[in-house]
């Protein structure tokens, strides 16, 4: 328990306490709706002076002292807050504007609950862009524990499904589980949920015009996406998105006012001149909103799903938006009846599959509310063969000598085999010179040569990932090198298309996956090698999956045809065409593939009762588009410009 008591005299802050006025309100009477709250939001504007941000910290020694829980007027924080018994941890309150002794969070930083509390925006400031009053009022900006603070971050309000991360007195980040929103939500405890929705309720009444100027794009129209978490609808009436407002009054009407509430509420409106009328009058909540009942329509079930491109460890599927009453959000992609990923688009590469393997593939919709459509059809795509020229996991260390081994040019830093550290924390290869700031100058070189002229269109996959210093690693080739002795004798060349990143930090691990990168314009028999040359600041780099393959090819030239039982218009194209059938012929299937052997489209069963099938967005070049019909296979040359 970590406890910072300070104790004062209130008195000394505020010479005089006036109450608010008996008539505030009177104007807002007889008044409903939307236009009740705007003649709210007239008379909380008005007189409302902006104190600044900086003296939040004064006005906290009258709006959030603890006289209500442990009663030490330390620092009530909702986020942190035990009204079921004693405190973790608390403060005491800052005298000096946020230097000594609470808000060490702007000076030495935190890294756990306890360290120091700072101001937290319970409407996040982020989607406002800082501006002032917003800023620095004091009915929506609160004291919270820094961790807490940036726990919450600007996720919104909701009801957490699954917890990520729970805190001290809780409150927790995870999934939400509240109707109309999918996505991270922050769920403080049930004792302020109500004193949060009021305030939140206030902020959309106070700022209604204010806070939507602040939120709309370079073209003056409100843009929902200008802040990813915002709950904003993009009126100046209801000002939330209904499932938020939902959430708000469903705490306002389970947490009722509670003398805290009363009692902060005069003394904010004494720091700042204004109060929050769903304090003083909770009923003007439900005069103004009302709840919507939640979406609760599925979206429709994604159709014509399709097969584009099988390669050996991938599949390309595209199928047909679904529709929804609201908004459709993702798709959830299933392999052989089990999740697999998602994706907002209507095109996805499937990866990490097996060779030749066929594969169970359907799709569902998942729209805005969380509701999700039925499975769409199954689909079967089967992946290519590759023919692996090398491959090196790293997971034996016992083995990897037999494909690579190390040189020390300088120094006695070394690779050094490692059972962890490398593409899910699988075995990998790492450079020990991080290990003390030396000079060193490393190889790590292929054990044998390999003839790329013996081979067609190579493909090199790596997993590499770094941290510390500012040392780059470069992955090079050498068709001069004899297999043995000092390699900074030979010639070695960059390996092409792998651009490894430079971007180095201290502090921050990061990782790269280079996927079948095409390397085939290497010619010759080679041997690989990764070069380290320690420029004195170390860094550690660490390789794992390194696999080099032979792309299958198509394995003959097909002689074009010109068999009129389909067309292709126009030819050339911009992407788009028309493929033409003479009726009532049995097409059995119908594939397109470019030059170097990759199938860029797919389907078969084409119904006889279809005259013409209409493609879009094919790629540029040359293709190849077969045709089956019976026995025979019909192939035309389409050019795509």
């Amino acid at each position: 328990m970590k406890t910072r008591l300070l104790f004062i005299t209130l008195g000394a802050y505020y010479f005089g306490f006036s109450q608010i006025p008996t008539d505030y309100y009177d104007s807002a009477d007889g008044l409903s709706g939307f236009s009740l709250k705007t003649e709210l939001k007239n008379i909380i504007s008005n007189g409302h002076i902006d104190q600044g941000y900086g003296a939040l910290y004064t006005a906290y020694l009258t709006t959030d002292n603890d006289n209500y829980y442990e009663m030490d007027n330390t620092v009530l924080d909702m986020y942190s807050e035990n009204p079921a018994g004693a405190d973790s941890y608390s403060y005491a309150h800052d005298t000096n504007g946020g230097t000594d002794p609470g808000d060490a969070c702007g000076s030495t930083g935190f890294s756990a609950e306890g360290d120091c509390y700072n101001r937290e925006h319970l409407f996040p400031q982020g989607f406002f862009d800082s501006a002032s009053p917003m800023r620095s009022d004091v009915h929506h900006v609160v004291p919270s524990d820094g961790e807490v603070n940036g726990g919450r971050s600007n996720f919104p309000f909701g009801i957490v499904a699954t917890a990520t991360e729970t805190f001290t007195n809780g409150s927790k980040v995870g999934t939400n589980g509240y109707p109309g929103y999918v996505g991270t939500v922050f769920e403080p405890i049930d004792e302020f949920k109500g004193d949060i929705a009021r305030c939140l309720l206030y902020f959309a009444t106070r700022y209604e015009d204010e806070a939507l100027e602040a939120a709309v794009d370079g073209s003056g129209e409100w843009d929902p996406h200008t802040a990813e978490n915002n709950p904003m609808d993009g009126s100046t009436a209801e000002f939330y998105e209904s499932w938020f407002i939902n959430l708000l009054i469903s705490w306002h009407n389970a947490d009722p006012v509670s003398q805290r509430e009363l009692d902060r509420n005069e003394a904010a409106y004494n720091f700042q001149g204004n109060a929050n009328p769903f304090i003083s009058h909770p009923e003007y909540v439900e005069m103004i909103w009302t709840v919507t009942p939640p979406d609760t329509e599925a979206p429709s079930v994604p159709t014509d799903l399709a097969i584009v491109t099988e390669e050996a460890t991938s599949i390309d599927i595209s199928w047909v938006a679904s529709t929804d009453n609201v908004g459709i959000l993702n798709y959830d992609i299933y392999i052989d009846n089990s999740y697999n990923s998602t994706t907002s688009n209507t095109l996805y590469t499937i990866t990490g599959l097996s060779s030749e393997t066929t594969y169970d593939i359907n799709v569902l919709a998942r729209d805005t509310s969380g509701n999700t459509s039925e499975l769409s059809e199954v689909i079967q795509g089967t992946t290519t063969v590759n023919n692996i020229i090398f491959e090196e996991d790293f997971n034996d260390c016992t083995t990897v000598g037999d494909s690579f081994f190390a040189f020390n040019e300088a120094s006695d830093k070394n690779w050094v085999c490692e059972d962890s550290f490398g593409q899910d924390d699988t075995g990998s290869y790492q450079m020990n010179g991080f290990r003390e700031d030396v000079a060193s100058r490393d190889w790590l070189i292929s054990v044998n040569s390999y003839d790329f002229d013996a081979t067609n269109t190579e493909l090199l996959s790596l997993y590499l990932d770094y941290r510390f210093g500012s040392t780059p690693l470069e992955l090079i080739y050498s068709s001069d090198y004899t297999g043995s002795g000092d390699p900074s004798i030979a010639t070695w060349t960059n390996v092409p298309n792998i651009s490894i990143p430079t971007d180095f930090s201290d502090s921050e691990e990061k990782e790269i996956f280079f996927d079948q990168v095409d390397v085939s314009s290497i010619t010759g028999t080679v041997y690989v090698a990764f070069r380290y040359y320690s420029n004195g600041s170390p860094t550690r780099w660490t390789i794992d999956s390194f696999k080099l393959i032979e792309k299958q090819e198509l394995l003959n030239t097909p002689s074009f045809s010109d068999d009129t039982r389909f067309t292709v218009f126009p030819n050339p194209s911009n992407g788009n065409v028309e493929i033409q059938f003479v009726e009532n012929q049995n097409i059995e299937s119908l594939e397109i593939y470019n030059l170097i052997g990759k199938r860029v489209f797919s389907t078969t069963n084409i119904p006889t009762t279809n005259d013409s099938i209409e493609l879009t967005n094919l790629p540029k070049g040359i293709l190849l588009v077969n045709i089956t019909s019976g026995s025979q296979l019909i192939t035309k040359k389409l050019i795509v410009k």
